[in-house]
């Protein structure tokens, strides 16, 4: 069966697109068919029920599709950190999108759901609550309850979450708080900062200096708010772009900037702490940067 997603349905998960298509199906039924590996999207199998879908996307439902298998293995770079049945917290790879999208063939969430099924447990429906970059390494935490959801969404939005990210960055990073309104577009195409306090968005990052080495800096930061590519933004408007960070690195470049060879964006997700939406127990979850990450350090460390 196939359905087309037009302009009055918005932008509904496939679960939610399902149930409406499919009015004799629960709630459980539709989230199942989806996890299962029964829905492709323009012509590509999809496996998490949560993903929004666009106008003009085709659903196509193949209800006597096997399940999807992928060889009884777990994904090399996925480790979950915790799970219960609220929760879950893993460590994401560089390299990978945080939640589904049109261009992407594969999110974490669909490592995890592979993983579950590889240790033979249902893959059940994750709802996202924040999200890191794809070329971020790191700590994530994903809803499994609609309750959950709501609970984690409001600590994220009111910043009482811990979070800290490791970095290497060019040049030398000193102690600073970098207190500035990012923009989505100077007018190039790249978010940036700004000194007009009527433009763009507030965003503060505190970042501290941890070894000195040739060339960079590994470095701490911190944050106060969550903008997309807040720290490569921060970091690259004062002079410092991430180490194989491609994107921001041009007027490093244009002011006489070498960059430095890199395999991979050098920020990880190291630190995430929170209050249990449900029981109320304090969380707290540490990642050391992985070997990609730790390669960079040693080849630079003096």
């Amino acid at each position: 069966m196939r359905f087309n997603v037009e302009p009055p349905d918005g932008a509904p998960t496939v679960a939610a697109f399902l149930r409406k298509c499919l009015p004799g199906k629960s709630w459980r039924d539709a989230k199942r068919l989806a996890s299962s590996g029964k829905v492709w999207i323009r012509g590509e199998r999809c496996l998490d029920p949560e993903r929004r879908l666009a106008a003009g996307d085709e659903l196509e439902l193949r209800e006597s599709a096997p399940r999807a298998d992928r060889g009884g293995q777990q994904p090399a770079g996925v480790r979950i950190v915790f799970e219960d049945k609220h929760l879950l917290v893993i460590d994401k790879p560089s390299g990978v999108q945080s939640v589904p999208g049109p261009r992407e063939r594969e999110s974490a969430m669909d490592l995890v759901y592979a993983a579950w099924r590889a240790r033979g447990q249902r893959a059940t429906g994750l709802y996202k609550v924040h999200r890191i970059d794809k070329v971020t390494s790191g700590l994530l935490a994903y809803a499994r309850t609609e309750l959950a959801e709501r609970a984690l969404y409001n600590l994220f939005r009111a910043h009482d979450i811990e979070r800290s990210y490791r970095f290497v960055a060019h040049g030398e990073v000193a102690a600073r708080t970098l207190d500035q309104n990012m923009v989505k577009d100077r007018g190039d195409g790249l978010r940036w900062v700004t000194t007009r306090p009527d433009d763009g968005k507030r965003a503060v990052t505190h970042v501290r200096p941890l070894a000195a080495l040739r060339g960079a800096t590994l470095g701490e930061a911190t944050l106060d708010t969550g903008r997309t590519h807040q720290i490569r933004v921060h970091l690259a408007g004062a002079g410092h772009p991430l180490v194989g960070d491609t994107v921001y690195l041009r007027d490093f470049v244009a002011a006489g900037g070498r960059p430095l060879p890199s395999g991979r964006v050098c920020l990880h997700a190291a630190t995430l702490g929170f209050v249990h939406p449900v029981t109320g127990e304090r969380l707290s979850f540490t990642s050391e940067p992985p070997p990609d990450f730790q390669a960079v350090v040693a080849g630079l460390t003096p």
